[in-house]
């Protein structure tokens, strides 16, 4: 049996990498003839798996993590058709049948069939369906020729893979969060949040054509992250509120459309930045937007949060400002990004050189033998994408 290792959560605050089991094309007692095993090429620290290593989900001791996936495809089902051995393709963080109601309306995220719980599942997340994580070595990518994106040259990707590895998440997250959030040319926008999301969703503003982005954070190195690439920032530290900062940089105190890249570990502002206030983000952002506006809200809440503020909390029960949203007629979107609708679009714009999202986000390279120190240095707010190369790869 060939071996694989993998970084396993141990407990809050404590991940290790250890032996796991190698792939099969197998479901438990079924075979897996729609999957294939994928040798991995690069394997990224989410801002997600952070929520469940600080211990603020339900996730067991042991859990594989990972659900951000390139890979090269050496061992194909027999019911596989289109995706042969030596691809190099992007596995969509959704697990997704593409034979449901949901999947065939083009909304992966919440699949019917591949977690017995809820809809929706992922790789190496806690409640989505049981699959093993992709921080791994090898793994396993069920229903492949729906699943996965094939890049066109595998040298090419290559020579582009530290922009193509943020395929599977991030960048579809941060774009899909522009999206639903109504971002066009000409749009002056208000993204929540400088982390890994917040950055690709910030530059996927630009990508839409929009005319100003504000990015809103309270960690100096990830404002100048944002800046960087042609950013307004926003300190959320300052005694200031935040429509009172964005009046300073476009003249009145309102954005067209928001994105929450945040999620419900939120913080205060100002005075209470270092108290958790987990409605801040969503309550802030609907002060700021206009009447008619669209919020998007790529950003993870949670029905279990073990760590919550209070009882409600812990249920994802928040105490969002309702009222005011529908004063203002504002349209929500939220949950997981259907990767598959905007994955090969993405690509297209990373292969021609319309935007350099690795530079945005600042992909950092690392061994898989150092993904616990990522995780480490990511929650000490690091302006880095910690990108996981298991077999040299990259650096090759």
């Amino acid at each position: 049996m060939a071996a694989n290792r993998g970084v396993a959560y141990i407990k809050p605050g404590e991940v290790s990498v250890q032996n796991i089991d190698f792939p099969k094309l197998s479901l438990g007692k079924r075979k897996c003839n729609h999957g294939v095993i994928l040798k991995i090429i690069s394997t990224n620290i989410c801002g997600s798996d952070q929520h469940m290593v600080r211990g603020r989900t339900t996730a067991p001791p042991g859990l594989i993590l990972g659900h951000e996936i390139t890979g090269q495809v050496i061992e194909v089902g027999r019911d596989v058709e289109f995706i042969k051995e030596g691809d190099v393709v992007s596995v969509p963080f959704n697990v997704a049948c593409g034979r449901c109601r949901n999947c065939k309306e083009g909304r992966t995220g919440i699949c019917l069939n591949v977690n017995p719980a809820r809809p929706g599942a992922a790789y190496g997340y806690v409640d989505m369906g049981g699959w093993v994580g992709g921080q791994a070595e090898y793994v396993l990518v069920p229903y492949a020729d729906f699943n996965l994106l094939k890049f066109p040259d595998p040298d090419e990707a290559m020579a582009k893979i530290k922009d193509l590895t943020l395929l599977s998440d991030i960048f579809p997250t941060g774009y899909h969060g522009a999206v639903t959030a109504g971002v066009g040319p000409g749009s002056i926008v208000y993204v929540a949040g400088a982390g890994p999301v917040g950055l690709a969703c910030a530059a996927s503003c630009h990508l839409l054509g929009a005319a100003v982005v504000i990015v809103g954070d309270m960690i100096p190195q990830r404002l100048k992250q944002a800046k960087s690439f042609g950013c307004e920032t926003i300190d959320l530290t300052k005694d200031a509120t935040l429509a009172q900062q964005i009046e300073q940089i476009v003249g009145v105190p309102e954005v067209d459309c928001s994105v929450d890249c945040v999620g419900f570990e939120a913080r205060g502002h100002g005075h209470d930045a270092k108290t958790e206030r987990p409605a801040t983000v969503l309550n802030s952002i609907m002060e700021v937007t206009r009447a008619g506006g669209a919020l998007g809200i790529p950003g993870l809440y949670v029905t279990g949060d073990p760590g919550g503020v209070d009882n409600n909390a812990k249920i994802g029960m928040l105490g969002i400002r309702i009222g005011l949203g529908w004063a203002k007629s504002h349209t929500f979107a939220t949950g997981q990004c259907p990767v598959l609708r905007y994955n090969r679009q993405l690509m297209q714009c990373i292969l021609h050189d319309k935007i350099k999202i690795a530079k945005a986000v600042n992909v950092t390279t690392i061994t898989l033998d150092e993904a616990p120190k990522g995780y480490k240095d990511f929650d000490k707010g690091a302006a880095k994408k910690f990108v996981i190369d298991p077999h040299g790869m990259i650096a090759a």
